[in-house]
Order: C-alpha cells, then structure tokens, then sequence
C-alpha cells in the first residue's frame, strides 16, 4: 500500500434516494415474520455458533486473516471509511472513524482486495451462501449509533481480530443483549434487530465482518433468494460498488 492521500468523496445522492431506500427497507422488514417463520436456525438476536457448521472454519484460520489485516493497517490512510463507500451508511459513520476494507458486497467480489488478502479471500471463497465480506475497523472512542439491519434474508457474523485489552469496554448491543469480542471467536446475531457499538478504549476494534446466507425452508429460501436479487440490483448495492471502484483506481496498493 501507498501513502497516497487522495479521497473519494460520494457524488451527492439525488433527493428521491434517500425515500426509496427508506420504503425499501421498511418493506424488508415487514417481511421478517414471514422470515422467521420459515427460518431452519434460530430468530433470536443471538445465535448459537453451534448453529453453523463453518464457524469452525473460519476461527481456524484467525491468525492467518489477521495478519493481513495488519498489514492493510500499516497504511490505514488507504482503506476507506463506511460511509465514503456506501452513502447510506453516514448517519452512522462519521468522520474516519470506522473504516472497511470490503472482499464482497452482495455476491460482488472485490478481485483488488481479495487479491491483497488471498487467504482471508480464500476462506470466504469457501463458504456456502456468503454474501458480503469486509474487515470492519472501528477506531477509539468512537459510537456507532443504534440501527437496524434491513433483512432477515442474511445471518451476520463477526469474527473478532483485534480486540483492545480492555475488552470489557468495547462491545456491541444487540437487542436487549451485551455481546463483547475475542480474537479468534466468532458471535453470530440477526442484524435486524436494533444494535450499536460501543469502543470506549484507547485502542482499535476490528473484525472480519460476514453476512451469509439464512438457512430456510424451500418456501423460505425462494423468496430470500428472490430479496437477495432485489438488493442487488438496488443503489444499496450498485452505489458501494461503483465508489469502491473509484477508490482503488485513486488508490494504488503495493
């Protein structure tokens, strides 16, 4: 990676956007009874790491994706915050607080980033349903404001990478429950419930961040897949893609 400091900066979002995704998102939701009615694995806001047989997998192979992630971090300037990505994102995402450095977005594989972390891309390559992939970097003191998931189509997963020692004041809520991170482990929970993080150390939290696919019965599987392609054919999905693609041209990695 370079030291370049060029930023790519979102084009102004056009009015009708911002009412669309809302009607879209509030659609999504609606059909989370439906969801939770034909889901094969749990509907809490936690979920049993029992319930996924990858899990193991993917803690297997931590130090591994972890030492990539060092080395992106030894060039922080050039990984992109959430919101320069996905404009959608910038009520929670503020300033260069919380950086990602995205493998996939809704199916879409980023070859650039992969390329830079083939062995962290080589364990999502492996993962049956995966459907987005990045690592997450959340920097001191910093507050990602309560929000909602918009599907239950996807189970989300973090994978805890780099976990200040004071590990007991850096957490995520999820619903009424406190989940904290350790290096090595993965906590799975259903996005769709209201949650936000909290970093109040003095050090950097970062996860490899994953939403795949929700296990579910036929009728349920043929209408998540049906969902799965109405998001990405979406601005949701089309905008991220398009800025990430910009960014890596502004942005030459060694």
């Amino acid at each position: 990676m370079n030291t370049t400091t060029a930023t790519t900066i979102p084009d102004p979002a056009p009015w009708w956007r911002r009412p669309v995704v809302k009607c879209g998102k509030h659609l999504l939701r609606c059909l989370g009874r439906f969801q939770a009615r034909h889901s094969l694995v749990s509907t809490t806001p936690v979920i049993a790491n029992t319930e996924f047989a990858w899990v193991t997998q993917v803690e297997g192979a931590w130090r591994d994706i972890r030492a990539e992630l060092d080395a992106l971090l030894e060039h922080p300037e050039d990984i992109p915050t959430f919101h320069q990505l996905s404009p959608d994102q910038k009520r929670i995402s503020k300033g260069n607080n919380w950086k990602t450095f995205a493998f996939y977005i809704y199916d879409r594989r980023v070859d650039e980033n992969c390329a830079l972390c083939p062995r962290t891309a080589a364990v999502l390559d492996s993962l049956p349903g995966m459907r987005t992939a990045m690592f997450s970097i959340l920097a001191p003191r910093y507050h990602i404001e309560p929000h909602k998931g918009p599907t239950r189509a996807v189970v989300r997963a973090h994978l805890g990478l780099k976990v200040p020692k004071d590990w007991q004041n850096v957490w995520i809520r999820v619903d009424d429950q406190i989940l904290n991170w350790k290096e090595g482990e993965v906590v799975l929970f259903d996005d769709t419930y209201e949650h936000e993080v909290r970093n109040d150390t003095d050090e950097t939290r970062a996860v490899l961040f994953i939403d795949i696919d929700r296990p579910m019965d036929r009728v349920g599987t043929l209408v998540n897949r049906l969902i799965v392609r109405l998001i990405q054919a979406s601005t949701y999905v089309k905008q991220p893609l398009k800025n990430l693609a910009a960014w890596n041209r502004e942005h030459t990695r060694r």
